[in-house]
């Protein structure tokens, strides 16, 4: 993952806390992943955090990851927790699931 050009794929799964339900966080970040051109998936876990799962290339990823620790207006993120693996292809696109 030390492709200077960010052309290289990657893949991260994020926990990201604060005030990020009920505020429209899982639309925004369907929303940037697409312009983004990121595959995976965002949903909200029983302990009101967010979880992501994103795949692409690594560049746009350091993006939505930015995008995470801002959030929408209307949210409050107090962490975004990014672990950093490899891609797995599995994804074709990037949708919002539903809660576990």
């Amino acid at each position: 993952m030390n492709d200077p050009s960010g052309e290289e794929q990657a893949r991260f799964h994020a926990i990201v806390t604060g005030r990020v339900q009920g505020v429209g966080f899982r639309y925004f970040v369907e929303d940037q992943a697409n312009r983004l051109g990121v595959t995976g998936w965002v949903r909200n876990r029983w302990d009101n955090s967010v979880e992501v799962t994103a795949e692409g290339q690594h560049k746009a990823l350091e993006r939505l990851v930015a995008q995470l620790e801002r959030g929408p207006a209307s949210a409050y993120v107090s962490r975004v927790q990014v672990d950093w693996e490899p891609p797995s292809g599995e994804f074709i696109e990037f949708r919002v699931r539903g809660t576990i």
